[in-house]
């Protein structure tokens, strides 16, 4: 039996069942669902990462978007704000689209 001991999308479960396979699973409390969302984004980012084609960087940026829309529900908020703040700060302060590396910075 193999041994996950991870956040997974709401419709695994059915998607085992449904292969014969027998499986447990539970519900988690509200303190370690941020916790597992938090880990479950820095999977999907090392996955995102270690990608080195095309189709696989855009399905593993579809998983990362879909943690961040669970992570702004569950600061009671949604992803139409979070894309707002995201266009404010880019208006504010650009985007990354100009490829701008900063190498150092002169203190005074």
């Amino acid at each position: 039996m193999s041994i996950y001991n991870k956040l997974v999308r709401d419709y695994i479960p059915e998607v085992i069942e449904n292969t014969g396979k027998k499986y447990s699973t539970r519900i988690l409390n509200e303190i370690e669902y941020i916790e597992q969302l938090k880990k479950k984004a820095y999977e999907e980012l090392d996955e995102y990462v270690n990608t080195d084609n095309k189709r696989d960087a855009v399905e593993e940026l579809a998983d990362l978007l879909e943690i961040i829309h669970a992570l702004s529900e569950y600061h009671g908020s949604s992803i139409d704000e979070v894309e707002e703040i995201r266009k404010l700060k880019a208006q504010k302060r650009g985007g990354f689209k100009e490829k701008i590396f900063l190498i150092e910075v002169e203190d005074e």
